[in-house]
C-alpha cells in the first residue's frame, strides 16, 4: 500500500467474485475500515477472499450524514477503503461526495483500477468505442424527455444503465426519440446467465418482450449519423 493515503476507492466484482485484482485484495487487507454500500453483500466477497476487516455501512441514504465524521476520522489517522455492491465506487453508486469532501480537507485519495460494467458492454457491443458518452441511469420522471431529446443529437456512442422493470419502456422511448437505431443490450455481465443481444430498438423490444426481463442491464446505442 502507498503511504499517506487516507481513502482508497476499490472496485469490486460485478458478478464473478474472482474478478478482483491482487492489489485490491492487498489494500482491503491493509486498511483500518471498509466502507460498504451493503455490508451483507460485501461480507460475502470479503469472506470469499479471506479478508477480515471492520465493515461500516455507507450508502446513498446515509452518506450526507456520514461524510463529515468520516473525514474527521481520516484526519485523525484512520485509513478507509470505499467499496460498492459491484463495480467502481461513484459510477452510478455512492462515492463522489466522500471524495470531494476528503480532497477539500487536503486528504489523499487513491482509486484503484478494476471492474466497471459499462466497459465490457461497450467493447462487446460492436459499436464504435473510440468516442462515447456514459449517461448512467436516465431520470425517471423530471427531465427525462429533455435528456432523451439531447441524446437524439449525440454523435458519440451512448451508454446507459437500466433496471429490469424499466427496460422495455426505456427501449420504446429511445426508439421514439432517437429513431430505430442499432443498439446492444448486455445483462448479468460476468455471471452465469450473461447475455448480449444486438439489433435495432424494434428487434430488442420484441426479443425481451418474448424472453422476459431479468438481471441488470447496460444499453449501448449508436450515435447520430
Amino acid at each position: 500500500m502507498a503511504e499517506n493515503i487516507n481513502l482508497y476507492l476499490v472496485p469490486t466484482p460485478i458478478g464473478n467474485l474472482d474478478d478482483i485484482t491482487l492489489r485490491a485484495i492487498k489494500v482491503l487487507n491493509g486498511v483500518d475500515v471498509i466502507l460498504a454500500e451493503d455490508t451483507r453483500t460485501s461480507g460475502k466477497l470479503l469472506k470469499h477472499h479471506e479478508i477480515s476487516k471492520p465493515l461500516q455501512s455507507y450508502h446513498i441514504h446515509n452518506e450526507h450524514h456520514a461524510v463529515s465524521k468520516l473525514v474527521e476520522r481520516m484526519k485523525e489517522g484512520e485509513v478507509f477503503a470505499l467499496i460498492s455492491d459491484a463495480g467502481t465506487p461513484s459510477i452510478s453508486d455512492p462515492g463522489f461526495l466522500l471524495v470531494r469532501e476528503a480532497l477539500a480537507a487536503n486528504l489523499e485519495v487513491n482509486c484503484l483500477p478494476g471492474a466497471t460494467a459499462f466497459v465490457p458492454a461497450l467493447v462487446n457491443s460492436g459499436l464504435p468505442s473510440d468516442k462515447f458518452v456514459f449517461e448512467g441511469f436516465l431520470p425517471h420522471k423530471k427531465g427525462r424527455q429533455t435528456r432523451l431529446k439531447k441524446l437524439a443529437e449525440e454523435e458519440r456512442t451512448i451508454i446507459l444503465y437500466e433496471s429490469p422493470h424499466r427496460l422495455i419502456k426505456c427501449l420504446e422511448q429511445l426508439k421514439e426519440f432517437l429513431g430505430d437505431r442499432q443498439a446492444s443490450v448486455s445483462r448479468e455481465i460476468t455471471k452465469m446467465f450473461e447475455e448480449t443481444k444486438r439489433g435495432t430498438f424494434s428487434e430488442l423490444i420484441n426479443y425481451f418482450s418474448e424472453k422476459g426481463v431479468k438481471g441488470e442491464f447496460v444499453l449501448v446505442i449508436e450515435g447520430k449519423h
